[in-house]
């Protein structure tokens, strides 16, 4: 199945929908859903966006959440600050 998920300015996933639902809720428009997420009026010109909407397939909605809780993980390394880090001075 067909989903489509909205990712904000930071890559974040905030919210997935499926094809179902985009075609009952916004019309079968994913610039539609991308307006709802963003809070821009329905009959709002498209400008630039803080976020994205991204085509998903996956057989049932459990792999879904599984790929999207899998998101958070990678680069705790770098971000989580696991090693020492001084500043240079040049």
């Amino acid at each position: 199945m067909k989903y489509y998920v909205y990712f904000d300015a930071y890559g974040h996933p905030r919210k997935a929908i499926s094809e179902d639902e985009l075609v009952e809720t916004y019309r079968n428009s994913p610039d539609d859903f991308l307006r709802a997420m963003g809070t821009l009026k329905a009959g709002a010109e498209m400008g630039p966006a803080t976020g994205q909407v991204g085509t998903l397939n996956f057989e049932n909605e459990d792999e879904l959440n599984d790929y999207l809780q899998s998101l958070g993980d990678e680069i705790t390394g770098f971000y989580g600050c696991r090693s020492d880090s001084r500043p240079y001075n040049f």
